[in-house]
């Protein structure tokens, strides 16, 4: 099979596009037939060696963790899906060698769940990573029908989604942006305020009660602003501030969830959840891929075609 590798830790000039051996199956895996990959900051932070110190990485390493395609095998106790059918995994293993920027990926259950219906190959493949993020940090902090959440970057791939989310749940979105991005916001059913000084007070003009909940996509000291503006400050959740738990709050971290993950697909089948694709780039580019996502600007999804 055709896959990006890269022989030693760096940046985007490492990876190359090569030959390399078809995966092997194990009993509770199913080998995946690649048609996208989604592309995501975590995969060239991982590349750069950045998640060295916690989890082993062997070389050479294929990385990607978002996968969109068809079952083409399965392993000797694998029941949950047959030849044929169409899914969509977070594929994260314990230890980073075998990623989704390949053609062929051995998967196992607890990563996978069927694609949804309504979605192309390419926005299924941007779901896994970011959808179980957003909808995680949500289910950490509560989210009910009929609260105000706070989400900070809410244009952004993890945040746009979060906002869909929590709009689908019955919650009230006030979401921070830059002015740009503010009729997105709006056209998700969000409530943009502008980030930067002065956000507690611009929270407060439109919920002087305060908000009930908060999840931050974004650091830079959010969870603080958060924290005045609360009900209940343990109720904020973030992905970027390593120091959220010492403030009272909760650090999320991704996990590979079949439930989370199908329920997702039910609020895009439902017409609730889209996925918006910025870039879509082949395979064989995926060090172009790298230099958009590190840019920082992408508002949509990069994903990478496996023809």
């Amino acid at each position: 099979m055709k896959a990006i590798i890269a022989k030693s830790y760096g940046g985007p000039e490492v990876l190359e596009y090569t030959d390399r051996p078809d995966p092997k199956v194990g009993p509770d895996s199913f080998l995946i037939r690649v048609k996208a990959a989604g592309v995501n900051p975590v995969d060239w932070k991982i590349v750069a060696g950045y998640l060295d110190p916690m989890m082993d990485g062997h070389f050479p390493l294929t990385p990607g963790w978002d996968v969109a395609g068809v079952v083409e095998a399965v392993g000797a106790d694998a029941t949950e899906y047959a030849v044929g059918d169409e899914v969509i995994g977070y594929v994260r293993k314990d230890e980073v060698q075998h990623g989704t920027y390949a053609e062929l990926v051995a998967a196992p259950v607890r990563t996978l769940a069927r694609k949804p219906a309504s979605l192309s190959w390419q926005q299924a493949a941007g779901l896994p990573l970011a959808g179980l993020t957003a909808y995680q940090s949500l289910k950490r902090v509560g989210v009910q029908a009929g609260e105000t959440v706070l989400v900070h970057a809410a244009a952004g791939g993890v945040g746009s989604l979060a906002t869909q989310i929590a709009v689908a749940q019955g919650a009230r979105v006030i979401g921070t942006a830059s002015e740009r991005n503010h009729d997105f916001l709006r056209s998700l059913g969000a409530e943009p305020v502008t980030y930067g000084d002065g956000l507690a007070d611009r929270v407060r003009a439109l919920a002087p009660e305060g908000v009930d909940a908060a999840v931050d996509f974004v650091g830079g000291g959010v969870v603080e602003v958060s924290q005045e503006l609360l009900k209940d400050r343990s109720r904020v959740a973030s992905i970027a501030d390593g120091e959220v738990k010492n403030k009272g709050g909760h650090m999320v971290w991704v996990r590979p969830d079949t439930a989370d993950l199908t329920a997702l697909g039910a609020l895009a089948d439902a017409g609730k959840l889209s996925v918006p694709v910025e870039a879509i780039l082949p395979l064989s580019e995926a060090a172009e891929a790298f230099r958009r996502s590190m840019a920082g600007r992408a508002r949509g999804k990069i994903v990478l075609e496996v023809s």
